[in-house]
């Protein structure tokens, strides 16, 4: 079978979605944002999954990525909503990290035109707090910056999870095509295939 307009498709989009989730994972390792983390490993093995299906005719495989495009569209949806503090939630608690650390996300201190200055802190307490960093001079605030991010991964979901319904529709009307033949070429052979001719012959008998 050739490479169809949807498969081709449907491979180009994983290989971005691979891409786009390795680039956001460095940077949350580098926050030390665990929550996203988790999330984008499990991305990482599905979209790797519903490739290996696209390029192997796996379309079961491609099932379980096309509802996995469904969670991570949710997941994100609730990364902007918790980034933008819509419904009651904050960006400054902790819940990124698990509670484990104070961290917050990298963008926060690095991002484009931030300058990062360490304020000196009491004794009690320590400079790993980031209420004793002080940023300046970013041309974009780090919480819009996820929010850029997570967008884009939205729309690469969706875009993966039609052409992922596409693609399983075509090949499950080619198995569906390849049995309908396999079964008419076995009926045609067992119905109307030449009688062999019998080797014993009858011959007269002469008394």
């Amino acid at each position: 079978m050739g490479c169809c307009t949807g498969r081709c498709t449907l491979i180009f989009l994983c290989t971005l979605q691979l891409l786009a989730a390795l680039e956001r994972q460095i940077f949350d390792f580098l926050g030390y944002q665990w929550a996203p983390i988790l999330g984008n490993f499990l991305h990482i093995i599905i979209v790797i999954l519903g490739l290996f299906g696209t390029i192997q005719y796996r379309p079961k495989y491609i099932v379980v990525y096309s509802v996995w495009t469904a969670l991570w569209v949710a997941w994100n949806v609730f990364i902007i909503c918790f980034y933008l503090e819509v419904g009651g939630l904050s960006k400054d608690t902790d819940f990124m990290t698990f509670n484990i650390s104070m961290h917050r996300s990298w963008w926060r201190e690095h991002g484009p035109g931030c300058v990062r200055r360490e304020v000196p802190a009491p004794a009690t307490r320590s400079l790993d707090d980031h209420s004793y960093i002080s940023v300046t001079g970013c041309i974009v605030e780090f919480q819009y910056l996820e929010v850029i991010h997570s967008s884009f991964q939205i729309l690469l979901a969706l875009i993966g999870f039609v052409y992922a319904c596409y693609v399983i529709s075509v090949f499950t009307e080619e198995e569906d095509s390849f049995d309908f033949i396999g079964g008419l070429d076995s009926y045609t052979y067992h119905h109307h295939s030449p009688q062999k001719a019998s080797p014993i012959q009858l011959k007269p008998v002469y008394l």
